[in-house]
């Protein structure tokens, strides 16, 4: 019967007039198709199923809404309809194509408040212009063609249910499949019912199932639903023995069993619940070896391993191999790119899809942040960011972190370069902070920004005779010569801690907030080697963390990362914390090692599970316990759930844990 009133829809006297009724299915499923290939570099997966179905459903549904009125209108709303989403897929696919990830709703809205940096979003066009010619094929064929074909009559009746009858039938058929899909690491029923990850969405369903999903949360969903989750699970790397146990955690005084028995909050106790589930990192050897000491923390703006070298960078190559030498440290990249990169860093939580996570915490208590901490052991604490000072909210986000901030725009004035010199911001702030002691200085830096050519980057050009003679692309050597300001910047920043005779008392601590996402597949190809941009091993860089009386360097093998930051820096500093309350580890402890990345793929000690591709892939001569991957799938899974969760309820506040409480002081 379907078919036979399809038939009389389509064909017939008058049938050609209804041929735009496929206008919709096709050019929608077109764009999802160039979309897939464009970001994920493949087609022929069992998400091509399930992505046809649901933009086939979706695209007929679209048909109907545009063929139910008057010639004239039909017109007009199948131009703005297709218009729309093929802006929409274009946004989608520049922002991916220069940020790497995709947050769907989200990116929009950033892509507004990126306005400023109006360079990175032509280069992004520019970059991505053989996707958007062809993402432009279904809106300019149905403008070009469409009003010779859009329907004249209204489609009613029978052929009306119809059409709302198969667009029923293929999303109810694409969800079924899924329902009973349970194969993989990260079966495709658990990641659509249960997960909702933007970038895993878009690879197994499409853009705009992952627009649907994420409508969803952002309309109807403020908090994550407790009422089908499963218990939390403890990953089998994290089973502690009796031998550990008897050194002595890193704990508070925190009864989580009981927290949970008598809260009424079912937000809360379900943190309360997972929280006692956790092992804490122990003290080790290095705990307390820095107490004391001044703290100066360097969020570096695409800082990478790639960019350290005794010509270049001979002041980051010497604190590089002169202190501690992580030779598995990760930056993975989140949503928000550098204000989630920080949030990750400073607070050992992961951020949240879909929100700029530190401008959701804005009024949270921080308690654990090391302004917060060190401010509340009378360090002088002070925050300097060397672009506007407003930009992601940081007027508010780092006062909240503990300290005295400012940006240009609001006490800090410099050349008006772009990007800005980091070497300039030290020469205008060290002398603010230096004769402090102890003092606690945090550093967002903007030197190592894109675009990585000479004639976009001022920093760049300032280095450019310093590199020209390297057989590389003009990006390639533009990142470098732009990195090379960062190396001026420190190396001016010890010299003034030595002049104050602070320089053996002191820790550097600096890091990336992402890989430089700005540069082409070639260029990384020339920095990293052919092939790792489509591996986890795009990520791999390092920290340097550095004192000026350490005697000699200790290099660490584990796995770990940005994430891992703030608990390895509080157990050396010998502060008071619950390292069950944060999802990183402290790097020197017992724990073993995790990398988490924001799609939940991961990296432990025993091998890597890429998320994309489902597949876990084991460590040279490991021993891999029966079920451990979709252990630590859930380990991962757990972090990332639970960190959304204390964003959404202020849960340190709900603890009890403010920097007043601690004798702490507002900024």
């Amino acid at each position: 019967m379907i078919v036979k009133q399809m038939n009389k829809v389509t064909t017939g006297r008058t049938g050609a007039n209804y041929l735009p009724l496929l206008a919709f299915p096709m050019g929608l499923l077109w764009m999802e198709l160039v979309v897939k290939v464009w970001n994920f570099r493949g087609l022929w997966n069992c998400g091509l199923l399930y992505t046809t179905l649901f933009t086939l459903a979706f695209g007929v549904l679209l048909s109907v809404l545009c063929s139910v009125n008057g010639q004239q209108w039909n017109r007009i709303l199948s131009l703005l309809f297709m218009g729309g989403l093929t802006v929409f897929f274009l946004i989608q696919s520049v922002y991916y194509t220069v940020m790497r990830t995709v947050p769907a709703v989200y990116s929009v809205s950033v892509a507004a408040d990126a306005t400023e940096f109006w360079r990175v979003g032509l280069f992004g066009t520019w970059r991505t212009a053989p996707a958007i010619l062809l993402l432009l094929v279904p809106f300019v064929a149905l403008f070009i063609f469409g009003k010779r074909y859009t329907p004249d009559r209204l489609i009613r009746g029978k052929r009306l249910f119809c059409l709302l009858l198969v667009s029923l039938i293929l999303h109810g058929s694409a969800v079924t499949s899924i329902a009973f899909s349970d194969t993989g690491i990260l079966s495709p029923r658990k990641l659509y019912f249960d997960q909702g990850n933007p970038e895993l969405v878009l690879a197994n369903f499409g853009l705009l199932t992952a627009l649907r999903i994420d409508m969803k949360q952002l309309l109807f969903s403020s908090k994550p639903d407790l009422s089908a989750e499963s218990d939390p699970v403890l990953p089998l790397e994290e089973s502690v023995d009796e031998d550990i146990m008897v050194a002595e955690p890193n704990i508070m005084d925190i009864d989580f069993s009981a927290l949970a028995q008598s809260e009424k909050d079912e937000s809360i106790k379900a943190i309360h619940s997972y929280m006692a589930e956790q092992a804490p990192s122990m003290k080790n050897e290095y705990t307390g070896l820095f107490a004391g000491k001044n703290l100066i923390m360097i969020t570096a703006e695409a800082f990478n391993t790639w960019a350290i070298s005794p010509e270049r960078t001979p002041t980051l190559y010497r604190l590089a191999h002169e202190g501690f030498a992580f030779k598995n440290f990760y930056t993975p990249l989140w949503w928000a790119s550098t204000s989630d990169g920080e949030y990750v860093s400073c607070t050992s939580l992961t951020p949240m899809a879909g929100e700029q996570s530190f401008g959701e915490a804005a009024d949270n208590s921080l308690y654990f942040c090391m302004g917060n901490q060190l401010r509340a052991q009378g360090y002088d604490t002070h925050a300097y960011h060397d672009h506007t000072y407003t930009y992601y909210n940081r007027d508010v986000t780092h006062p909240n972190m503990g300290y005295d901030y400012k940006g240009v725009g609001n006490g800090l004035e410099l050349t008006p370069n772009w990007p800005a010199s980091d070497s300039e911001m030290m020469e205008k702030t060290v002398p603010e902070y230096v004769g402090n002691a102890p003092f606690h200085t945090y550093y967002m830096t903007v030197s190592g920004h894109l675009q990585y050519f000479f004639d976009l980057n001022d920093m760049a050009k300032r280095h450019q005779n310093q590199v020209s003679d390297l057989p590389l692309s003009e990006e390639a050597q533009a990142y470098l010569a732009c990195q090379m300001e960062l190396d001026v910047a420190v190396e001016r920043l010890l010299d003034e801690l030595e002049a104050a005779g602070e320089l053996e008392n002191t820790v550097i601590c600096l890091y990336g907030d992402h890989y430089p996402y700005g540069l082409s597949e070639k260029a990384i190809d020339e920095l990293a080697g052919p092939g790792v941009r489509d591996t986890l091993e795009l990520y791999r860089s390092t920290m340097i963390l550095w004192s000026g009386d350490m005697k000699e360097p200790v290099v660490v093998d584990k796995p770990c990362s940005n994430l891992d930051i703030l608990p390895t820096l509080s157990n050396l500093f010998g502060l008071e914390f619950d390292s069950r309350l944060l999802m990183g580890r402290d790097i020197f402890s017992n724990s073993p090692g995790l990398v988490i990345f924001s799609n939940s793929s991961y990296i432990s000690k025993l091998g890597c599970y890429d998320a994309i591709a489902d597949t876990f892939t084991p460590v040279p001569g490991a021993a891999i316990p029966y079920g451990y991957p979709q252990e630590m799938l859930q380990c991962v899974q757990d972090k990332i759930l639970y960190s959304g969760k204390m964003l959404s309820t202020d849960y340190y506040r709900a603890l009890g844990l403010t920097p007043e409480s601690k004798g702490g002081r507002v900024p």
